[in-house]
């Protein structure tokens, strides 16, 4: 059913969007003896070709290329070479309050480390300024060990913490990644989502006759014309292709196997991925009739998570040719 184009004239949704995961990674011999060295409540460097002690130290020579092999202990107090202010700080830097990023030489260095100073006002730290590490009470093997710099000099070095005392070294760091950002939705995909809001599924085109994609794409591929029309489609359709997960991961909602297949709706021309349940995986199949699960309407919201999954209808497959150009 086309549902003109009277919905598109609607302000363009938008929301704040939050995408997190941990990172994690083989550190290597070089970056590991540094987390290794700051567990244990020391800093390092690694002396060059050049006669320069390279603080962090990089995995390579930056002259030769060759890995660097030979470090050397510096300190933890040093001088700010430059700094910038952060008035805002914001989640999961090392302060909640107003603080500088400084460049800081550490006293038998040669290059700076990149780390946060601790001071009241941007007129409290200036270039030349000496600063020294604050520790943590608890060291894992990480540059969050040290906590942040202060205004001072230091000559007495952090206990060996629990958790390095005669510890294995530091092989493997795990980071957690977040980027927040808010996301201003198209006229197309704002139809789309406003309609899940509603439990209707909408597709668009540019005009009768032409291709029906559901999610609606902002411009028809092939003639860059909008795809303005909406079409509002059933929530049944059928299995083309598909994925039987088999492999638990960290944050899985269900329990494998679990089957993960794009779904063609009566009356579109691309599929959608979704997940196929209450059914035993080994089940599905290639023209499989389904249909939408729909969550309570009190959950709905401007997502197609208001389906839940599909499901079997137990109506017969559809024929291989009645989908073959869907793939």
């Amino acid at each position: 059913m086309s549902l003109g184009k009277s919905a598109v004239a609607d302000q363009p949704l938008s929301a704040p969007l939050s995408l997190q995961f941990d990172y994690t990674r083989s550190v290597g011999p070089t970056i590991g003896a540094f987390l290794t060295a700051i567990r244990d409540g020391r800093l390092i460097g690694a002396r060059g070709s050049d006669g320069r002690v390279y603080a962090p130290p990089p995995e390579y020579d930056p002259n030769t290329a060759e890995p660097l092999t030979e470090f050397v202990d510096v300190s933890d107090t040093g001088t700010v070479e430059s700094w910038t202010w952060m008035p805002e700080p914001i989640a999961g830097q090392p302060l909640a309050h107003p603080f500088a990023w400084a460049l800081i030489k550490l006293d038998g260095a040669d290059t700076s480390l990149l780390h946060a100073v601790d001071v009241g006002t941007p007129d409290s730290i200036r270039t030349g300024m000496r600063v020294r590490a604050h520790w943590s009470d608890q060291r894992f093997g990480r540059i969050q060990d040290i906590e942040y710099f202060e205004p001072g000099e230091s000559d007495a070095r952090p206990s060996v913490s629990s958790d390095g005392d005669g510890a294995e070294a530091v092989t493997m760091l795990t980071t957690p990644v977040a980027l927040d950002y808010m996301h201003s939705a198209s006229a197309e995909e704002s139809y789309f989502l406003r309609g899940l809001a509603e439990g209707r599924l909408i597709g668009g085109r540019t005009g009768p006759g032409d291709k029906v994609y559901i999610p609606p794409r902002g411009a028809n591929p092939t003639s860059g014309i909008p795809t303005r029309d909406q079409v509002e489609l059933p929530d049944k359709g059928i299995v083309t292709t598909f994925c039987i997960v088999n492999v638990p991961f960290l944050g899985q909602k269900i329990k494998p196997p679990y089957v993960a297949a794009y779904v063609l709706l009566d009356g579109a021309d691309i599929p959608f991925l979704h997940l196929i349940l209450e059914c035993d995986a080994a089940d599905v199949r290639m023209g499989m009739r389904v249909e939408a699960k729909w969550r309570r309407r009190e959950e709905w919201g401007h997502t197609l998570q208001n389906i839940e999954y599909f499901r079997p209808t137990g109506e017969p497959d559809a024929e291989y040719d009645t989908f073959e150009h869907h793939l």
